[in-house]
């Protein structure tokens, strides 16, 4: 390991939200390390635009230059990329395939999947598309869009793709009132056989954009195993949303 850079990178990261300002001698004391030392990594980054110094002050902040880094990786790099993680780890706890869905029109269209290799498993393919009323993970956000868009899909008509589909409209109605009060959807079977899928919706500035699902066969996903998908479900949900705030990436945009 390199000394400097690594006391460099802690300098660095020393800058957050909450403490975006610091003094020399003070960031020295907090990071404990030499003062000397310290004043030449901030002199080299102030140097070359990583940090800025007030002439007033005479305290630091983060500069231009990391704020253009920024931006080339929002550029080249896919909101898949920051959340693929989040969707392998809950992959590894559940045992199941897991599957980014995000809204598209009056559609929803699969982002990401990450499925088990060694097991039985349900397959969906990246792309797919599929109406809004059908299935856990379509109906999750359904659920939380608003009553003319709502209103509008169902008046559309409701099509059968399995016996299990629900196209009854006031059924429907009160699954997407059931969703809303539990804040997760489940189905069975309404687009594959013996198939249980498991949803909680994904929103972005209170607006509902995608949703994040596990599923697998029904012999696996006992009513038991759905209370401990729920567990990390909800808990990974929780991260790409930190994640989405954070960046500003709205899943629906890509």
């Amino acid at each position: 390991m390199l000394k400097t850079l690594d006391q460099s990178l802690k300098v660095l990261m020393a800058f957050t939200k909450d403490r975006p300002t610091w003094g020399a001698r003070e960031l020295a004391k907090e990071l404990d390390l030499n003062a000397t030392n310290v004043y030449r990594i901030l002199a080299t980054f102030e140097e070359n635009r990583f940090l800025s110094k007030d002439p007033v002050t005479k305290k630091y902040s983060l500069g231009i230059k990391l704020w253009e880094l920024g931006l080339l990786v929002h550029d080249n790099h896919g909101i898949s990329e920051f959340i693929k993680p989040i969707l392998e780890d809950l992959m590894e706890k559940t045992g199941e395939s897991v599957f980014l869905t995000v809204l598209d029109g009056n559609e929803a269209l699969t982002l990401d999947v990450v499925e088990p290799q060694d097991k039985v498993k349900f397959s969906v393919t990246i792309g797919s598309r599929a109406p809004l009323y059908v299935g856990a993970s379509y109906r999750s956000i359904l659920a939380f869009m608003p009553d003319e868009e709502i209103n509008k899909i169902i008046s559309g008509g409701l099509k059968a793709y399995t016996s299990s589909t629900i196209v009854d409209r006031e059924q429907l109605r009160a699954e997407l009132e059931l969703i809303k009060e539990q804040g997760w959807a489940r189905s069975e079977g309404e687009f594959t056989k013996d198939v249980i899928a498991i949803a909680v919706p994904l929103f972005y500035k209170d607006e509902v954009k995608a949703s994040l699902t596990v599923s697998g066969p029904t012999y696996r996903i006992t009513e038991e195993a759905i209370q401990y998908i729920l567990i990390h479900i909800k808990e990974a949900s929780a991260e790409i949303m930190k994640l989405m705030e954070k960046y500003q990436f709205a899943l629906n945009k890509y």
